[in-house]
């Protein structure tokens, strides 16, 4: 699977340890950073994740901050991408189960790696269920629709 990972200086470090996992387990990776404990913007890092997921070019992404809670508002701004934020192996499996997450989102500073790998390792093996979720699914596309008409124009500075 290809995986997109981003992180800012909060997150850093376990974004780190689950990307040598990912990796030792045969996962192909797309980081895009931060490389460092350095101050960084967590948005930048989102955008750039949250987009190679919603263009087809990572499969998943993976994002960590402080909280996760600033990476996952970024990222579900971009438009195809349902970004959940969770703290435990619970969370993980519903999100994807019945909200098909498409990007995880970690508190770096709320645990340490290997409940973010439990989460992650949680988060990858679980399928969508379908059913009764996919028109739930569908709902949040028409209001993410419905909030896109006529407003291309806004995204470009020109309304």
């Amino acid at each position: 699977m290809v995986i997109a990972l981003g992180a800012d200086h909060a997150g850093w470090e376990l974004k780190e340890a689950l990307k040598a996992w990912l990796i030792e387990t045969g996962h192909q990776i797309l980081d895009f950073g931060t490389h460092s404990t350095e101050s960084v913007d967590y948005p930048d890092y989102a955008l750039q994740v949250a987009e190679s997921v919603a263009s087809g070019k990572a499969e998943r992404g993976v994002l960590v901050c402080g909280t996760g809670i600033g990476m996952a508002m970024s990222a579900n701004k971009v438009p195809g991408v349902r970004a959940a934020l969770c703290s435990d192996p619970f969370t993980a499996r519903m999100s994807r189960e019945h909200n098909d997450a498409n990007v995880l989102t970690l508190g770096g500073r709320l645990m340490d790696g290997e409940l973010g790998l439990e989460i992650l390792q949680m988060w990858l093996v679980t399928a969508f269920a379908g059913g009764r979720h996919e028109r739930r699914i569908g709902k949040i596309v028409q209001i993410e629709r419905r909030y896109l008409q006529g407003k291309e124009e806004d995204f470009h500075g020109s309304a």
